[in-house]
């Protein structure tokens, strides 16, 4: 994967990359948007908790279509209010490594469920 940084533009401001591009010949999995439940239906009541979840379930995903987390190539992820950032971030950034993924992380109202706190979409991409 071809990762982009324009010095023309700002930098990121966290672990992320502006862009990036995936060759031709790829196989290319989305994820759904996970949300922090366990398989047996328990919801931490922290975001950390609830981030952690999210990614495991979205790398079982990606896992039963032959990926894992290291071909990430793009991270959509929404939290219900800006005092969550931090802990998203943490646990996102000890998960992910440089080169980084395409990320977005967007402050929203609120999920079906008033207990989820975050959901994370996924887009990975590896060899056929």
């Amino acid at each position: 994967m071809k990762r982009l940084h324009p010095t023309d533009i700002y930098p990121p401001f966290s672990a992320y990359s502006h862009g990036v591009v995936v060759p031709e010949g790829h196989r290319i999995v989305f994820c759904s948007g996970q949300l922090g439940i366990a398989p047996d239906g328990t919801i931490p009541s922290d975001c950390a908790g609830q981030t952690r979840l999210c990614f495991s379930n979205a790398e079982a995903i990606l896992r039963e279509g032959g990926l894992s987390l290291a071909d990430v190539v793009r991270i959509n992820a929404y939290v219900t209010d800006r005092s969550y950032l931090p802990d998203y971030m943490s646990v996102r950034n000890t998960l992910f490594a440089a080169p980084y993924p395409a990320s977005t992380l967007m402050i929203v109202s609120g999920f079906a469920r008033a207990e989820f706190v975050v959901e994370i979409e996924l887009v990975a991409a590896g060899k056929a």
